[in-house]
């Protein structure tokens, strides 16, 4: 048996018993067919379900390792921070679309809060960069990560397998699945996870628990049904989490902090910088329980084959965080979210073994969401840090001092809290239309073109009602509304791809594309604005219809991107070269901002960004393979004068995503008696990041390299067994940062998991 080693990433298959000098054929289905990953004219990544389990990948976020040109991963449910190329989701609210989609078995995922799923029991995962919409139901501006989970298999005995894990902070995980043939056409397969594991951020609030810990279960039922042309493969997932928000620590430096300090009468933060010190006031929650039912049907005409692909998602979704980073009760933030999503594709996909192939379809999703947002803070903070600032020398302690200042009377909350909220509610969808036309010019030459009409609406109402405290409306939102303010949009675009392959021989190829992106327009969630496009004055109460303000509306993105790439197979297959160069243009980006009064979402700027990317896997002999990956990107933004209300911003990069990214890994497979020992060298590396637009010194993240290490022995029996250490070198970096400024400091969230020694268990059979 061939050892399994995948042509984008090195896949180590558990059972394997012996190895070979050449790679095995990797087959994905991007492109709606099967194909060799080496025949696909597409910047793409795949991972094989035995590789993800084996390097402990936990949810679909953490597939960014692997995969060069996309960073972002961070601890929390949130994929705002998932970048592409450089492209991200830049505002948190509820009345847009991600800029990266996430699918499964072809189902589209969603949002923050029922995007990021558990990888188990999963058959492969394929991600890809650049806009992606000709592939997938739903359009996708930045990329797309693509997981297929393993089908319930008909014929043959039972199989299955259990995998345990523990260790260290009483990390304890486990996961399995069972296949089960019920008749000659019939199987189901059920697959089970848990995972648990104690928190690892200090924090030094008095009387506070360690951060980031998590609860977690999953269950996925699955059915298939084969007999003659018909094809029906079902799937019922419950998954239900319970785990930190992300975690903050302020950037206890620079201007910014400096008049936080001062103004707040002088606050320390405890621990040392890479410690947290976060009151956590409300609590510490990034809890989900999810649902997912997907209906898949293939009927084959001969000519072409039909393929009808049906999901339903429902979510309930409760997020709370400490936003500050301090010990102080500033900002506590909140989200109660409830949704649910449906989906139908249709697509027929030609079976001509001819020059031409083509494929066509249609696809429908509905969306319904319903979101209280929530702020908290202590009134006193508040007064304090505003009385100071505006008219210093007063020592202001608290809003009794400042009311006495302004001789007005105040009446303390009776909690002495300011606790504001907003109620979004959204009813969105949309259809697509498509259809994309192969056709071999020559042997040698292909040229593919693809065309996609895109709809969508928008139903948008949000309701902010007036604080229950005498500091009124002038603190998270700036306005109230008497009555749910509605509005409905309706965006639509035509969008086009043009590819051309040269298959150099029979192992190597060229193509060259350029491929038009977009993304919806939609609604800020934390905005208002009259019929000219003017928020209200700041503090404004009790708006409504009447006084002609409605949601905040912004235009679709767009972006233009062109891509040259060159895939090989050398050394008589042991060795397989993935590169490709991008440039694209990217024009009106969505972009929350403060404008001094209201939190907006603007089409804000262009972008401008070239950059390579390559990975190569070569098996080195007959006991290592060896996987390298790196991207690098060049960006420059312009017209953001809105942002920084002058030109200083003016060729700024995109500062979230940094110049350079790789990975590494070095697997070992040495046979010995009945079995083999295993083992493999991970590194994964980022170049510095962060300090917003203006360049803020000490919001910059520095570059880290985060090394793991692992070694088992796998029997020819079945079982395995396997000693590991994820972050040998007990690197210590950040997710990412925000700058902020006023009574908010800029900080940085999401500290890394320290070291952590661990062992793990299993058994296969078949």
């Amino acid at each position: 048996m061939a050892r399994a080693v995948s042509a984008a990433v090195l896949s180590s298959a558990i059972a394997a018993p012996a190895l070979s000098q050449s790679l095995e054929e990797v087959i994905v289905t991007a492109t709606k067919r099967s194909e060799s990953i080496q025949d696909v004219p597409l910047a793409i990544t795949a991972l094989s379900g035995e590789f993800v389990n084996k390097v402990n990948l936990d949810d679909v976020k953490d597939l960014v390792s692997f995969t060069p040109g996309v960073t972002g991963n961070s601890q929390d449910s949130f994929i705002d921070a998932i970048s592409v190329r450089g492209i991200r989701t830049q505002d948190f609210g509820v009345g847009g679309d991600p800029s990266t989609a996430f699918f499964k078995n072809d189902l589209y995922e969603g949002r923050n809060g029922s995007a990021v799923t558990s990888l188990y029991d999963i058959d492969r995962a394929e991600i890809l960069r650049g806009p992606q919409g000709f592939l997938f139901g739903r359009s996708s501006i930045g990329g797309a990560f693509s997981v297929h989970t393993k089908r319930a298999e008909v014929g043959g005995g039972n199989s299955g397998y259990v995998d345990l894990d523990v260790g260290e902070r009483d990390r304890l995980a486990v996961e399995g699945a069972v296949n089960l043939p019920l008749t000659d056409h019939m199987a189901t397969r059920l697959a089970g996870y848990y995972s648990e594991e104690d928190g690892f951020a200090k924090n030094f609030y008095p009387g506070s628990d360690d951060l980031i810990e998590h609860e977690k279960w999953a269950l996925r039922w699955s059915t298939t049904y084969e007999r003659d042309r018909l094809g029906v493969y079902g799937t019922v997932e419950y998954e239900e989490r319970e785990q930190s928000g992300s975690v903050y620590r302020a950037i206890d430096k620079g201007d910014i902090w400096d008049a936080f300090n001062e103004n707040l009468g002088g606050v320390e933060l405890r621990g040392s910088d890479e410690d947290i010190d976060s009151d956590q006031f409300a609590g510490d929650n990034d809890d989900a329980d999810i649902l997912t039912l997907g209906l898949r049907i293939e009927y084959d005409f001969d000519f072409a084959t039909l393929t009808s692909n049906t999901g339903y998602k429902d979510h309930d979704y409760f997020y709370m965080e400490d936003y500050d980073g301090t010990p102080l009760n500033i900002n506590n933030y909140g989200q109660d979210q409830e949704g649910d999503y449906f989906q139908q594709e249709l697509r027929l996909t030609s079976n001509s073994e001819g020059p031409l192939n083509w494929y066509a379809g249609a696809s429908y999703y509905k969306e319904d969401i319903d979101v209280v947002f929530n702020s908290i803070g202590a009134e006193d903070y508040f007064c304090q840090y505003y009385g100071n600032y505006y008219y210093p020398g007063n020592d202001f302690s608290g809003c009794q001092d400042l009311y006495d200042y302004y001789e007005y009377d105040f009446t303390p909350n009776p909690e002495g809290l300011l606790h504001e909220s907003g109620r979004v509610k959204g009813e969105y969808e949309g259809w697509a239309t498509y259809v994309n036309l192969d056709y071999y010019i020559t042997k040698n030459l292909d040229l593919e073109i693809g065309v996609r009409y895109t709809e969508d609406e928008k139903d948008f109402s949000t309701n902010v009602p007036t604080p229950d405290s005498d500091l009124g409306a002038y603190w998270f939102y700036g306005f109230s509304t008497a009555e749910p303010l509605r509005k409905k949009e309706s965006w639509d675009d035509t969008t086009w791809r043009g590819l051309l392959k040269w298959s150099i021989s029979d192992d190597a190829m060229l193509f060259a594309s350029y491929t038009q992106g977009y993304k919806s327009g939609g609604f800020g969630s934390f905005s208002v604005v009259d019929a000219n496009g003017v928020a209200p004055d700041f503090g404004t109460t009790d708006l409504s219809r009447e006084d002609g303000y409605l949601p905040d509306t912004f235009e679709p993105e767009t972006a233009d991107s062109y891509e040259i790439g060159y895939k090989d197979t050398l050394f008589n297959g042991s060795t397989n070269i993935d590169l490709t160069a991008f440039y694209y243009e990217y024009e009106d980006l969505q972009i929350l901002y403060y404008d001094g009064g209201a939190s907006l979402v603007d089409n804000v700027g262009e972008v401008e960004a070239w950059g390579v990317e390559g990975s190569v896997t070569a098996a080195l002999n007959d006991n290592f393979t060896l996987y390298m990956a790196a991207g690098y990107l060049d960006s420059e933004a312009n017209k953001l004068q809105i942002i920084c209300g002058s030109d200083e911003c003016e060729g700024s990069p995109l500062f979230w995503a940094p110049e350079w990214s790789a990975a590494f890994m070095l697997d070992a497979y040495f046979p010995m008696g009945n079995g083999a020992i295993t083992g493999s060298l991970e590194a994964f590396y980022e170049d510095e990041k962060g300090g917003d637009w203006t360049g803020i010194p000490e919001n910059y993240i520095d570059a880290f390299t985060e090394v793991a290490a692992r070694i088992g022995y796998t029997s020819n029996n079945g079982w395995h067994i396997e000693a590991y250490v994820e972050n040998l070198t007990d690197e210590f970096t950040w997710d990412g940062q925000n700058a902020n400024g006023g009574v908010l400091p800029s900080h940085f969230f999401g500290p890394k998991r320290p070291r952590t020694f661990g062992m793990r268990v299993g058994m296969t059979w078949e």
